[in-house]
């Protein structure tokens, strides 16, 4: 669980991503890069990746053992076994 690698870079992903998403999430109708309040934008986005890695480490060992879902199913893309 969370001494898999695998887990933390799931866990690194899936936080990389969300903070993206918030950071872009700024940016509605009106807003420009020369407009937006950076400290806001980037607080913003620092609680997302934080609130996506407690979510992560919270979700530890209720899915598959090997990453940061509460999904036990493979996904798609998991090699057939």
């Amino acid at each position: 669980m969370l001494n898999s690698k695998s887990f933390w870079l799931d866990l690194v992903e899936r936080a990389t991503k969300t903070a993206a998403q918030a950071l872009l999430a700024v940016f509605v109708a009106g807003v420009t890069i020369m407009s937006v309040d950076w400290v806001d934008a980037l607080a913003i986005t620092g609680t997302a990746a934080l609130v996506s890695i407690l979510t992560s480490i919270a979700s530890a060992g209720v899915g598959s053992k090997d990453n940061a879902s509460l999904v036990t199913t493979p996904g798609r893309h998991r090699a057939e076994e």
